[in-house]
């Protein structure tokens, strides 16, 4: 076994590990920190695969950017020491089904799918092209994505605070 397998799997328990601490933990911040782990494992297993954008786009956007945000609104919103309520045995025998029908279906597609083997290497792009695809609207463009995606992430935040503020009692 090579260095490069050895570091794989130590990024691929890192993240099935703290995935599911993510999901089961009952304190919100904790939950929060975890999935901080998570992006940042991700992260790595994006330098490994030499996408070393993707990898810092990872690293800024969801791990300081997206983790950060979710801190401060619990943080904002007074919630810190919030435990979350526990779950019912029904409730946790009917996620376990989903979680294995939406595994069993996950890994059906994967070994069916034929990945064809790369032949050619392609070029790396230049700056200028990603910059521009970065931009653009059209075809092949990201700018319209990253916008809703950021509405999309403002309404959530709203949301939230909208919803832990309704606790207190209004008469």
């Amino acid at each position: 076994m090579t260095i490069s397998e050895i570091i794989f799997y130590l990024f691929s328990a890192i993240i099935v590990l703290f995935s599911i601490l993510t999901v089961t933990s009952r304190r919100i911040l904790r939950a929060a920190i975890f999935l901080l782990f998570v992006l940042v494992s991700t992260a790595g297993l994006y330098f490994m695969l030499n996408y070393q954008f993707l990898a810092a786009v990872q690293l800024t956007l969801y791990a300081g950017g997206i983790v950060v945000l979710i801190i401060f609104s619990i943080l904002l919103t007074s919630h810190i020491s919030q435990k979350f309520e526990s779950v019912s045995l029904k409730k946790q025998l009917f996620s376990a089904i989903a979680v294995a029908a939406g595994a069993f279906l996950s890994i059906m597609v994967v070994v069916s799918f034929g990945f064809d083997k790369l032949i050619e290497v392609t070029d790396n792009p230049s700056m200028s092209a990603i910059g521009s695809d970065l931009l653009n609207y059209g075809k092949n463009g990201y700018a319209l994505p990253f916008e809703v995606i950021s509405i999309l992430l403002l309404a959530a935040m709203f949301a939230s605070i909208v919803i832990a503020k309704k606790d207190k009692k209004t008469n």
